[in-house]
Order: structure tokens, then sequence, then C-alpha cells
């Protein structure tokens, strides 16, 4: 069975690739932009207004660009579903560590979030845990979700995020997890836990494997 290799500029590159390399291995394609304005959700759901979610791409990566909360402090979170966007909320188990550092240089923290992780859960899972909603405030970051299409193995996922929080801290969550399920995930959602998601693009791409 032949080797394949994701290289760093592939998994970092934030254009459409060119269709000479289409067939390329590690080829990111671009699939959906997606722009929030005053919303409470972002989906995505394979099968519907061109979105592709399915056993076409072995990796899906979730580019996130200054999602802004109208309301301060909400956390950032998605869920997935199994049943192309009817419910959300496949059982999960996750791990989540943040670093963060404040504004007036007080506080500097390495740690393990243990109110952000998951235990067999299906409840919505943080990105990030509290994003400022000051007109200069929000948070970015990436979600690669692996072979959401598989129906023999649990579904992992790998986000890393940074954010202005709410308390004018700069933060670093680097969050992880699987879908603990062996039915194909079709489905995922965005929003903020406690308001509409009042700015921010997510871009979803498909990286190739042959």
């Amino acid at each position: 069975m032949a080797l394949v290799k994701y290289n760093d500029r592939s998994l970092r590159n934030l254009t459409t690739a060119p269709a000479a390399a289409a067939s390329s291995p590690g080829a990111l394609q671009h699939i959906k932009t997606l722009t929030a304005s005053s919303s409470g959700t972002l989906s995505f759901v394979d099968g519907s207004d061109s979105v592709v979610l399915d056993n076409t791409y072995p990796i899906y990566k979730f580019e996130f660009t200054s999602m802004h909360p109208a309301t301060n402090g909400g956390g950032f979170e998605f869920q997935t579903s199994t049943n192309s966007g009817s419910s959300y909320g496949v059982t999960q188990t996750s791990t989540a560590t943040e670093t963060y550092h404040s504004e007036d240089d007080g506080t500097a923290v390495l740690n393990y979030a243990t109110s952000q992780d998951k235990t067999q859960s299906t409840d919505f899972q943080r990105l990030v845990a509290g994003v400022g909603s000051d007109n200069d405030q929000s948070c970015s970051g990436t979600l690669m979700l692996f072979n959401p299409s598989s129906t023999t193995f649990v579904k992992h996922w790998m986000s890393d995020f940074h954010e202005a929080f709410h308390a004018d801290y700069a933060t670093h969550s680097m969050f992880s997890g699987y879908f603990n399920t062996t039915s194909a995930i079709d489905a995922i959602q965005f929003k903020f836990a406690n308001g509409n998601m009042d700015a921010g693009t997510i871009k979803l791409y498909g990286i190739k494997d042959s």
C-alpha cells in the first residue's frame, strides 16, 4: 500500500488548489465559504448548497477568520450530525489545553482546561472559551476532521485557535477528540454559546490522498 504524505504547505494554503494540483496527494481543494452576519448558526451539510462532506476526501479542514460574537464572553463551539443536519449531538470524548497571557502582563498560564473537555457527551464542544465582543475582538483558527464518512472507525478531530478573550487575554486553545460513532458524519454546525455570530468567515477544504 502506498504511503501518503501531507506536506505543511498543503495544510496551510488558504487558496483553492489549481486544476493541475487536483490529482496531487495533499492538494487542498476549496469546497465552500460561509460568512456570518448576525447568524445564529453556520452549518455545512453534505449535498446541500454545494457542500461536500463525504468519502470524496479523507481529511476536511475548516479555516475560521475573525469570528466575532454579538454577546460578550461567548465560547465558540461545534457539533456534528449523522442525519444530514436534522439533529446535532454525536457522542464524543475530548481533551482541552490552553495558554493565556493578560494584556497587563499580570497572568501567564499553561493549563489543561478541565471545564472545556467532554466525556461521552452529546453537547456542543467548545473551540475557545469566551471571545470578547469589543469591536476589535474575535477568534481565528483551524479545525481538522478525519475520515468523517468511515463506517468502521470513530471520527477524530483536532483544533488550533487563538482568541481575544473577553477579559483582555490572548488565549491559545488546542483541543482534540473523537466522535464515538461508526456512522458516517455528514454535517457540522458552528455557533457561539450565548448569542449570534456578528461577523466572520468559515472556509471548508478537502485534502486529497491520491
